[in-house]
């Protein structure tokens, strides 16, 4: 894989023709390192938002040993890519045949659920086995959260009792799960989740040995500035102390967009512009799926040597697809002056963006190129570190 020492060098001296993605390893591994130094429990990457093999290895490399799979394709990717890895099939609804090939052929012992049905289905599959960490997925609140997960999966209040007693029959170890949603905006919806589960083990009456709080753990956006990452920590300690099992049980969290997110991010070309849209080469169909339909906004920056002097502006962008909906509204703040054959770094795409990119229409781009400056947001740097990056411009 080729590399180079920033985005702006590579567009201002290669210009290349086709989308460019960007990754820097070395952001991928200090989220991990800040994760597996500074969570009070144990970290493991849900692989969903970014697959790529490379990543899983910075990841492992970096201490990251336990990796949240939800297909049986992600199961045999990362059995594939990291032999060593432990495997923990955290979709609660799942194929009977994924479950007995994760169990028999990749030891896969970590499976999620949120019904009495998929309890009986995951004894089926594994043929009754007594090995089993089986965590029961609670529904929980999405309220303080930019994208909701909690409409989907999940056990309602009145149905846990039962779920709980029965899963603990047949467990080695009993698992209670929650995701609060994607984005969390704010350390109390983990804080409340656990209360949730509070009030499910003192109903059930079982002794718990697992409890994990799933994703949700933020990155850095254009209007989503949260709070820093230790301060959802310290939130989560607390609440997990005061739970009546804590001094036995394992706490777990399954951290996807915080630890990817800064790993990746795109060279776009300007192809056209009319007035305050500007067409590039990547949209909807490729790395900003998010930003066209869920209208994410994504940090943006002019890759111009010497660069502009003019005032920023508003714009939208349309990608190279022949449709419509290929959009990305925005807005997205750039210099006045900017205009077709100039170049954009897109920043921030390391979660989902990988994960979600298509061919269609003919378009899209393999070329990726490591690079060595640093992402464009941070919540893993210090004050002195993001000055002294800012203040070095490498070609």
């Amino acid at each position: 894989m080729a590399k180079h020492h920033s985005a702006l060098g590579l567009a201002t001296t290669l210009r290349p023709v086709q989308p460019v993605t960007l990754i820097r390893p070395h952001a991928a591994a200090r989220a991990a390192r800040f994760f597996v130094e500074k969570f009070p429990g144990r970290a493991m990457y849900a692989v969903k938002a970014n697959p790529s093999p490379d990543l899983l290895q910075v990841l492992w490399d970096a201490g990251i040993t336990h990796y949240d799979v939800a297909s049986l394709g992600e199961v045999r990717l990362v059995s594939r890519t990291i032999p060593d890895a432990t495997l923990c099939f955290m979709h609660p609804v799942k194929a009977e045949e994924a479950i007995a090939e994760a169990y028999f052929d990749h030891g896969c012992r970590t499976f999620s659920l949120d019904s009495i049905e998929e309890l009986q289905k995951i004894m089926r599959a594994t043929q009754g086995a007594t090995d089993l960490t089986l965590c029961v997925r609670l529904r929980v609140s999405s309220d303080h959260s930019k994208l909701s997960l909690a409409a989907k999966f999940g056990a309602a209040p009145g149905e846990t009792k039962e779920l709980l007693f029965a899963a603990r029959q047949a467990a080695d170890a009993l698992g209670i799960c929650f995701h609060v949603g994607s984005q969390a905006m704010s350390p109390e919806a983990y804080s409340n989740a656990i209360e949730r589960v509070r009030e499910a083990i003192v109903e059930a009456a079982v002794t718990v040995d697992v409890v994990d709080v799933g994703g949700g753990f933020p990155s850095a956006y254009p209007g989503m500035e949260p709070p820093a990452l230790e301060r959802y920590f310290d939130t989560i300690h607390r609440a997990w102390e005061s739970l009546p099992i804590s001094y036995s049980a394992e706490l777990w969290a399954e951290p996807g967009r915080a630890l990817c997110a800064e790993y990746s991010s795109l060279i776009v070309r300007v192809e056209k512009r009319r007035g305050d849209e500007l067409f590039i080469n990547d949209g909807a169909y490729g790395a900003l799926f998010d930003a066209a339909h869920i209208g994410w906004r994504f940090p943006v920056r002019l890759l111009r040597e010497p660069d502009s002097n003019a005032r920023d502006m508003e714009f939208s962008f349309y990608g190279p697809t022949c449709d419509d909906l290929d959009h990305m509204t925005g807005p997205f703040e750039l210099p006045a002056d900017v205009r077709a054959g100039d170049y954009i770094e897109i920043g921030m795409l390391g979660a989902y963006g990988a994960a979600m990119r298509t061919a269609f229409n003919g378009f899209g781009s393999d070329e990726t190129v490591i690079v060595t400056d640093e992402p464009m947001a941070s919540l893993y740097l210090d004050a002195a570190e993001r000055r002294e990056a800012s203040n070095v411009v490498t070609l």
